[in-house]
């Protein structure tokens, strides 16, 4: 069996200024959106630590079932508001960047209906999901919540 670097062990310092900049992030923004962004960039990088964890703290938040899992289609689902379509394009536009630049449309939306600091916000949140991606995915971490023990 493989060990799985723990980060908060091997780089203390670093991770928790990492936390930090995490946690100021997401408390810039709604809650709730900031939980549908987070749950968007995992599902398109295949972190099934961040998927379950996400998911698990939508719910607590009150987020319904029927949003989370339509989330995979969010284009196709009439059930986002044009402020979060905005936001889960934003996602789709910065996590897939390397894919092509097609920034151009989602940042015109995103500019109808977030401010400046809004969307410097949602674009640190965005950042900060797929490096939590990266780490998870990239040292095969699995990091069980009491909130996704109990769905």
């Amino acid at each position: 069996m493989t060990q799985v670097t723990d980060p908060f062990a091997a780089a203390p310092q670093l991770m928790k200024q990492w936390m930090a900049v995490s946690l100021a992030a997401e408390k810039s923004l709604d809650p709730g959106l900031v939980e549908l962004v987070k749950i968007r960039s995992s599902l398109i990088n295949a972190c099934a630590n961040c998927i379950n964890m996400h998911t698990a703290d939508a719910r607590s938040k009150g987020e319904t079932e029927q949003r989370i899992h339509l989330l995979a289609a969010w284009q196709e689902a009439p059930c986002y508001t044009d402020r979060e379509r905005a936001a889960l394009a934003w996602t789709d536009a910065l996590t897939r960047i390397a894919q092509g630049h097609t920034q151009k449309a989602a940042k015109n939306a995103l500019e109808a209906h977030f401010t400046p600091e809004e969307q410097v916000n949602l674009t640190l949140m965005i950042n900060v999901i797929n490096g939590w991606n990266r780490l998870a995915v990239g040292f095969d971490l699995w990091y069980e919540q009491p909130a996704a023990k109990a769905a």
